[in-house]
């Protein structure tokens, strides 16, 4: 562990490409060749390094380090305290506001249409909900996709040891989307998207076990948002209601 003289300048980063002890090793070893880095403590499993710092170092050095030591690329993903480079707390509500507005939109689009039909279909409202879900949240992944991929696999018990799943797995939100938009293949796009989502929400409930700080990466990194029980239960509720839909299929 870090010691306690260090903890004020502590932060937490995700690196992808190690695949074993040697690679700790290397990363490791660059790591603490960085000026002003005071301890590095190297994971493999939930690939992370954990840094002491005299004061804040740009992530951009730290990653220029470890890719010295080979290919592997080197993602801030603490959370909870003051960011040194934005001065604001990633704990507050305000870290939340994006994906709440989100929620908001795409439930009020919902219930016009909805209004606009002239009847209460609760298959349908489901189903156009879901759409805007995936449509809306694979949109943000495909903006930087490999940094999507590189911040899943931090958590996603898939995208750990299948790491071209990061790639792909935005492309199947894609698709989801535009099937319940279309409403192709009711009984099969619910299938898929139980199976895809129950995955994804046992991967995010491991990682909140772990009590392990992580960038949650449902938005893509486009927006800094915290792994938390927000992110597990917005999961869940893609399993529920395609498990509804299914027994009413």
């Amino acid at each position: 562990m870090l010691s306690k003289k260090n903890k004020a300048m502590t932060h937490t980063y995700s690196i992808s490409g190690m695949t074993c002890s040697g690679c700790v090793a290397k990363v490791k070893s660059e790591l603490l060749k960085v000026p002003g880095v005071t301890e590095a403590q190297v994971q493999l499993d939930s690939p992370q390094a954990t840094i002491g710092m005299e004061q804040h170092i740009a992530t951009q050095v730290l990653q220029q380090a470890v890719a010295a030591a080979g290919n592997y690329t080197l993602i801030d993903r603490h959370v909870g305290m003051e960011h040194p480079d934005s001065g604001t707390s990633a704990a507050n509500g305000d870290s939340y506001l994006p994906l709440i507005l989100i929620f908001a939109y795409i439930t009020g689009i919902t219930l016009l249409i909805q209004w606009n039909s002239g009847q209460a279909d609760w298959m349908q409202g489901m189903r156009h909900f879901m759409a805007g879900f995936f449509l809306v949240f694979s949109f943000f992944k495909l903006m930087k996709l490999q940094a999507f991929a590189e911040g899943y696999r931090s958590y996603d018990m898939v995208a750990r040891y299948f790491p071209a799943w990061g790639y792909i797995y935005p492309f199947i939100e894609l698709l989801l989307g535009l099937a319940f938009l279309t409403g192709w293949a009711p009984l099969t796009t619910n299938w898929i998207t139980l199976i895809v989502m129950g995955i994804s929400t046992v991967g995010v409930a491991q990682a909140l076990a772990r009590k392990t700080k992580f960038r949650c990466a449902c938005l893509g990194t486009v927006i800094n948002l915290p792994l938390s029980k927000v992110t597990f239960f917005e999961d869940l509720l893609m399993v529920l209601m395609s498990a509804l839909m299914i027994i009413a299929l």
